[in-house]
Order: C-alpha cells, then structure tokens, then sequence
C-alpha cells in the first residue's frame, strides 16, 4: 500500500469527522477535512487525493450526486458512510460506483482497516493493468513502478525509504551495498556519519518482513561492508 495516503474526508459532522482524522492520521494517514460537496469537488480538484470518504447527508447536496461528479473526473476509491443503513442506499452507492459502504456507528479501526483494503486493492489493480513484470528474489517482489511490495504473497506496508532500500537492493540481488552505497541512493546523502540511518530502517524493514515469515532472513547482512539481498 502506499505510504502517506491522501485521504479526502467529506463529513458535515465537526466531531465526527475529528474523529475520522484522529483514526487515519494515527494510521499515517494524510486527511483533507470538507464539510460540504461543493467544498470537497474544489478540494479534489486542489489536491486529487488517493481515496474519497464520503458522508451521504450533506449540507448544500447528496453524497449520491458528489459520487457522480468524482466518477466522472477520476477511478479513485470512494466509501460511503452513511447512517442510512436501508439495502436500496447501499445498492444505490455502489451501482453509482462506490468501492464500499459503512454504516453508522461505525468502529474508528474498522474503517481504517476498510481504507486501507480498498487502497491495497487498487493498487494490486494498477499494478496488474501496468503490465511490469515483478523485480523478484526468493519469497520478495518489488514492482516499482506500482510501489508495492510483497512477502511471502502478502503486501509489505513500507515507508518511502524502506521502498527504496530494497529497490535498490533487488537491483542487483546478491551485490553487497555499503551503509555510504545505500546513503547515496536513497537518500542522496553521501555523509558516512548518518550510518545508523541505514541501519534503523533496515531493522524496522527486517522486523515487517519477519511478522510475514520469520524463518525467511532476505536481508543479509555483511559485518564491516554493508548489506545484501539473498534468500536463505
């Protein structure tokens, strides 16, 4: 999934929507907050975001009529949240062509873990449509022009430098990159001082890929040189 999404959040509910911001930015979320769907029409066109949260009763229109006018511009993610829980409200978001649909009340976690389903879904769809062929070695795929990573067939969550580790790793599996190498590329900062750098996401990157599978070491590690990628 891709990291730092851009949530748009249209709710007219003040605590409500602090609410929503509180859960998703807690997540590493970015959030756009609107209160109307004339105000989140100009907000997506400010600023197109990666998923659309979208409350069915607004002020100045429906959600049903923003669902329509977002389909027309863009294919993003769009959630409905709505209290109306009647089957033909539902029916009716996703035939507009709404990716989901939560009902209030509504768990904070549930809908986080709803964001990020959808976001993971689109993104495996893109990626899939690109027609680029998965950088793969052992048990890991990078695909980086998607930026999605996977382990062990499961989507890794990491963060923009953790993704260019191993896109520069799996570039050359088996090539032994110095702290200063990976410095360089990822971060485009050649001061050897900044070592530990290196080293902490490497061991957040480690810690992630072993809650997939913990018998599986892809990253090696080579005392006094650097790191490598190889399947154990």
């Amino acid at each position: 999934m891709k990291a730092n999404a851009r949530i748009l959040l249209v709710e007219d509910e003040p605590s409500i929507a602090d609410n929503i911001q509180y859960a998703l930015k807690a997540a590493s979320f970015e959030v756009d907050w609107s209160a109307s769907g004339q105000e989140a029409l100009r907000a997506f066109s400010n600023q197109t975001p990666d998923l659309v949260i979208l409350d069915i009763g607004l002020p100045d229109m429906d959600g049903f009529e923003v669902c329509r006018k977002l389909r027309a511009l863009s294919d993003l993610p769009i959630l409905f949240l709505s209290a109306r829980s009647d089957e033909i409200d539902r029916v009716v978001g996703l035939e507009l062509g709404a990716d989901d649909y939560i009902c209030k009340p509504f768990s904070p976690r549930e809908l986080v873990a709803r964001v990020k389903a959808n976001l993971r879904r689109t993104q495996l769809t893109v990626a899939a449509e690109s027609g680029q062929a998965l950088k793969k070695v052992g048990q890991l795929s990078v695909d980086v022009t998607s930026r999605i990573v996977q382990f062990s067939g499961e989507t890794v969550d990491v963060t923009r430098y953790e993704f260019g580790i191993l896109e520069v790793l799996i570039e050359h599996p088996k090539r032994v990159y110095s702290r200063e190498e990976l410095l360089v590329k990822v971060w485009s900062e050649p001061d050897s001082s900044a070592d530990r750098v290196v080293d902490t996401h490497i061991k957040t990157l480690r810690a992630k890929l072993k809650s997939i599978d913990a018998n599986t070491e892809i990253i090696k590690t080579h005392r006094g040189i650097g790191y490598s990628l190889g399947d154990c």
